[in-house]
């Protein structure tokens, strides 16, 4: 532990880290979770990373996510990545929503926050980018859950969480994992047996549907129909099949997958957030390397708290207090990644790396 940030590792990664400290060029992929609005802590996090051109700089790097994970990963592909990621993070905090908002509203006021930071003449570029592959998880509703009558969608979410309680595989009874990636070939972990999905090649005319796609949370934001190239269905949040980490990124020792959260734990679906003994299997983590703040850093934000999809109740009618608080919650965190740079650099990381 140190001031504001905690280091955790599975065993090869930790492993690793404990006999040579912490090597930039054995990051192969770097995790974004589907965590609303928390991801917000992770975005000066993010841009120390962009700044100091930490990743990719032998070998590219998968920037792998859903909802929120590929929201903020995919403005590092662009030309102007900067800009375009505090354009971003700019939007996403200021836009407001308006009282009873349909959940077909709410899903057209991201598209337009997604307008505003992705430019369209841009994304070829983005999408040849040889530094860093995108890999957009979403979920493709199956049976009930393919419905956009609320009554049907509400009926169909609370057979899938009383069947998850019961079977965690269940989940794949109502949705299916796609996966958009750019690059030449599909991600690694794409390719193995033990996936469960499919994977769809990125374009210029899917970019844009499928980032907005994984951050459809049912019942809160209207589902994206028939995204180009991709099998036809309703498609939501990414994160009811791969809310952390559900998939191995790596079975090489010598790899590392970086993973940037909130908490102290990882949890495969969105379903299983409330049975807290559902943790990212082990083997799963065993090259991870997690890092997340201190509950003291946390206790100093506003309202003592990470930002998330609760806020927009408590200051319901309020919005410009939210804004605030949001700004003020990205202030306080600017720096994490200047510290985490700090203890990778000094090779304080080796003592300050704790088992996962």
């Amino acid at each position: 532990m140190v001031d504001n940030l905690i280091v955790k590792a599975g065993k090869n990664a930790l492993a690793m880290i404990r006999d040579e400290g912490f090597n930039w060029n054995r990051v192969t992929t770097y995790y974004g979770p589907a965590s609303g609005p928390r991801w917000l802590i992770a975005s000066g996090f993010d841009l120390t990373m962009m700044q100091e051109n930490c990743l990719g700089k032998d070998h590219p790097v998968l920037l792998a996510g859903a909802s929120s994970g590929a929201w903020r990963f995919a403005p590092w592909l662009f030309p102007e990545a900067m800009k375009s990621f505090l354009t971003l993070r700019q939007s996403y905090i200021e836009t407001n929503y308006e009282k009873d908002i349909s959940p077909q509203g709410v899903r057209e006021t991201l598209k337009k926050v997604i307008d505003h930071y992705i430019e369209d003449d841009a994304i070829p570029f983005a999408l040849k980018n040889k530094q860093y592959r995108l890999a957009v998880i979403t979920a493709r509703s199956r049976n009930i859950m393919a419905s956009e009558t609320p009554i049907l969608l509400k009926m169909g979410f609370g057979l899938c969480f009383l069947n998850n309680a019961v079977c965690a595989a269940a989940i794949h009874s109502y949705f299916e994992r796609i996966v958009f990636y750019s690059g030449p070939k599909p991600p690694p972990f794409c390719l193995k047996n033990t996936f469960r999905g499919r994977y769809i090649p990125l374009q210029a005319d899917n970019l844009k549907h499928a980032i907005l796609a994984s951050g459809a949370i049912p019942l809160v934001v209207g589902g994206v129909r028939n995204i180009f190239g991709a099998p036809k269905g309703i498609y939501r949040d990414g994160g009811m099949v791969d809310y952390h980490i559900n998939e191995p990124f790596t079975d090489n020792p010598q790899e590392i997958t970086l993973f940037f959260t909130h908490q102290g734990h990882s949890q495969p679906t969105w379903m299983d957030k409330v049975w807290k003994h559902r943790q990212s299997p082990s083997s799963f983590m065993d090259n991870v390397l997690m890092v997340y703040p201190t509950q003291t850093f946390i206790s100093n934000l506003p309202d003592g708290k990470v930002p998330d999809r609760n806020d927009f109740i408590s200051y319901a009618g309020q919005q410009s207090t939210r804004i605030r608080k949001w700004w003020e919650a990205v202030e306080k965190s600017k720096h994490l990644g200047e510290e985490f740079l700090e203890l990778a650099a000094s090779g304080r990381i080796r003592k300050f790396a704790y088992p996962l």
